[in-house]
C-alpha cells in the first residue's frame, strides 16, 4: 500500500460489529481501517495508486477510500491487475468458507473450491485443461458448466483460481523457507522451473529469487527463525487452551504431544504420500505447531524430510487446528445457545485414516479407554522415527500395515471382534484407494461407503465427517454425551430428539456438538437444554 504505520494491538473498544455488510464497500472500508482481525481473508483491498492488494489486517497506514477497491478472493484481485502485498502477505490469510444447502450452483463452485484448494490436485502435467476436465469428471459435470458458473458466481476462471492457489504458495515457500526454487515449484504444482519464472514474473512482475531477496519480516519475530518458519493466520476468538485440551486428552505417547496454556504448542510425527517420478513415495517427519495469539497466527516448524509436501502439510494444519473457521458467521447462530463458546472450534485431523482408527476405537467406550487402546497399537504396529524431542518417536500404523494386521494380534491389544474386523477393512478400503478420508471428498459418498463397511455406523460416520471431512453440518445423534448436554437423554428415541432439537443449529451443528460437549457435565449444559427448548417451541 503506502508507507508503514505501527500496528497496534486491537483493543476492544475499537471493534465493530462482526456482521458487518461486506457487499458494500463502505462496509469492507470501515473492516479495513479497524484493522480488526475478524475479517482477515473475508475480502481484500486492492489499492489503485500502487497496484497492491492487502488483507485487511495490513499494517500499513490505511489508503484513501478513493483509491480502494474490494474482492471477494485473491484471485480476483490478481485478475484485476493487482500484485500481493509483501508486508501483509496474502498467502497467509485464512480461507473464507461459505456453506449453503439451498442453492445447487452455489454447492458445486464450493465444492469445486474446495477440491481446487488441496494441493494433492495440483497437478504438474497440462496444467490448462486436464486439471479442469478432471476435476468436472470428479464433480459429475461437463467441464463447460463448469466454466460457466465458476466464472458467474466468482469472475475468474478454475484456472485462474487455480494459477492464484499456486503462486500465493510459491511466494510462502520462498518467504518462510530455505526451499530452492527448483523445489518450490515442483511442490507448487509447476511443471518445470520456467512455467514458474515465466508465471511468477507475469503475475508479480519480480522473478522468485527477487521475492526472497525482497521479503518483509514481520516486526517481533526472532531473527533466528526466519526462512524457517511457517506463518498460518486465523480469525479470532480461539480458545487456544481449550483445542490443546481436546488433543491432550486423546493423544497417543509417541506419535504427539499437546501443551497447554502456558505453553500453547502441538507436535506430532507424520506421514505423507506424494505421487513422484518413481509411483506413491511417502515422506516422513515431524511438525511443531506454535500459538501466538497477539497476531493471530500459527507458527509452524517442519523436519526437512517434508519440504517436497509443504503445501499438503499447510492446508491439513490448517484443518486440523480449523483456522478456517469463520466465528462471526458460527456465532451469529450458535451464540443464543452457548454464549461461553465463542472461542472453540471443530478439532480436525492431520490424517484421516488415523481418525478413522481412533473413531472406531472410540466406539461406545471412554475417551481413556479408547486412548488405551490406540497407544498399545501404535506401540504394536507403529513404525519407529528419530525428532528432536523424546516424546516424539514413532509414525501411526500405515494403512497398509494394518489391512494386513491378523486378528490374533488385534486381539492381544484388547480390540474386540468387531472392531478387529471394521478396522483391517477400514485400512484395506483406504489402502486400495477406495475410500478417501480428506476435506474436501464428498460427504454423503464417503459417509455412505463408511457406514458399508462392516462394524461402522451412523456416529463413527457422523465423527469422521466433523473432523476428517470438515464438514460444519454433521451431527452424531446418537452419541450419549450429546444427548445428556441436550437433556434428550430420557426420550423414548434420543437420537431422533437429538436430531430433531438441532435444526436449530444448521448449518454449524459440528461446532454445536464440540460446544454441548465441552457444557456438558458442568451448570452449562441445563442452560443450553433451556434454551434449545424455548428456541424450538
Amino acid at each position: 500500500m503506502t508507507s508503514p504505520a505501527p500496528r497496534p494491538a486491537t483493543p476492544a473498544d475499537t471493534l465493530i460489529d462482526p456482521s458487518i455488510d461486506l457487499s458494500a464497500d463502505d462496509g469492507c472500508y470501515r473492516a479495513l481501517q479497524a484493522r480488526d482481525a475478524r475479517f482477515d481473508g473475508r475480502f481484500f483491498t486492492g489499492v489503485t495508486s500502487t497496484g497492491i492488494y492487502c488483507r485487511p489486517v495490513c499494517a500499513v497506514r490505511t489508503p484513501r477510500r478513493e483509491n480502494c477497491r474490494f474482492f471477494a478472493l485473491a484471485a480476483q484481485a490478481e485478475g484485476a491487475g493487482f500484485r500481493p502485498c509483501l508486508r501483509c502477505r496474502p498467502e497467509l490469510a485464512p480461507q473464507a468458507l461459505v456453506w449453503s444447502v439451498q442453492d445447487a450452483s452455489g454447492i458445486l463452485v464450493q465444492q469445486a473450491v474446495r477440491l481446487l484448494d488441496a494441493p494433492e490436485a495440483w497437478s504438474t502435467g497440462d496444467e490448462r485443461g486436464a486439471t479442469v476436465a478432471r476435476l468436472a469428471a470428479r464433480l459429475g459435470v461437463s467441464d463447460r458448466h463448469l466454466r460457466r458458473i465458476f466464472e458467474a458466481a466468482l469472475g475468474v476462471s478454475p484456472l485462474q483460481y487455480l494459477q492464484t492457489r499456486r503462486l500465493l504458495t510459491a511466494k510462502q515457500l520462498l518467504t518462510d523457507t530455505p526451499m530452492p526454487v527448483t523445489q518450490v515449484a515442483l511442490a507448487s504444482g509447476f511443471a518445470s522451473v520456467r512455467r514458474f519464472n515465466a508465471a511468477f514474473a507475469g503475475h508479480y512482475g519480480l522473478s522468485p529469487t527477487q521475492l526472497r531477496r525482497g521479503g518483509v519480516r514481520p516486526a517481533g519475530e526472532p531473527a533466528g527463525v526466519a526462512g524457517a518458519t511457517l506463518r498460518l493466520a486465523y480469525r479470532p476468538p480461539l480458545d487456544v487452551p481449550a483445542l490443546l485440551d481436546f488433543f491432550a486428552r486423546r493423544q497417543f505417547h509417541g506419535v504427539e504431544w499437546a501443551g497447554d496454556a502456558a505453553t500453547p504448542v502441538l507436535r506430532r510425527t507424520v506421514r505423507l504420500p506424494s505421487q513422484g517420478a518413481a509411483g506413491q513415495e511417502a515422506h516422513c517427519g515431524w511438525l511443531d505447531a506454535r500459538f501466538d495469539p497477539a497476531r493471530h497466527q500459527v507458527l509452524v516448524q517442519t523436519s526437512d524430510s517434508l519440504y517436497p509436501v509443504l503445501p499438503q502439510v499447510i492446508r491439513r494444519v490448517r484443518a486440523m487446528l480449523d483456522l478456517d473457521a469463520d466465528p462471526a458467521a458460527i456465532n451469529a447462530v450458535l451464540h443464543p445457545f452457548f454464549p461461553e463458546g465463542d472461542g472453540l472450534r471443530v478439532p480436525g485431523a492431520f490424517d484421516g485414516f488415523e481418525l478413522a482408527v481412533r473413531a472406531v476405537l472410540g466406539q461406545q467406550i471412554t475417551v481413556a479407554a479408547a486412548r488405551t487402546l490406540g497407544q498399545r497399537l501404535v506401540e504394536r504396529f507403529g513404525e519407529p522415527i528419530a525428532t528432536p524431542w523424546p516424546e516424539l518417536t514413532r509414525l501411526f500404523p500405515a494403512p497398509a500395515v494394518l489391512a494386513q494386521a491378523p486378528g490374533e494380534a488385534l486381539g492381544q491389544l484388547g480390540i474386540v471382534r468387531q472392531r478387529q474386523a471394521a478396522i483391517v477393512a477400514l485400512a484395506q478400503a483406504v489402502d486400495a484407494g477406495r475410500l478417501q478420508l480428506q476435506g474436501g471428498a464428498d460427504v454423503a459418498t464417503t459417509t455412505a461407503a463408511l457406514c458399508a463397511l462392516p462394524g461402522i455406523g451412523d456416529w463413527t460416520a457422523q465423527y469422521i465427517a466433523m473432523r476428517v471431512l470438515r464438514w460444519p453440518d454433521a451431527f452424531p445423534a446418537g452419541d450419549v454425551a450429546l444427548q445428556r448436554a441436550m437433556g434428550v437423554q430420557a426420550q423414548p428415541q434420543p437420537a431422533r430428539a437429538a436430531a430433531q432439537a438441532s435444526r436449530a443449529w444448521q448449518p454449524w451443528r459440528s461446532y454445536a456438538v464440540v460446544r454441548a460437549w465441552t457444557a456438558g457435565g458442568s451448570a452449562r449444559a441445563s442452560k443450553v437444554a433451556a434454551a434449545q427448548t424455548l428456541l424450538n417451541k
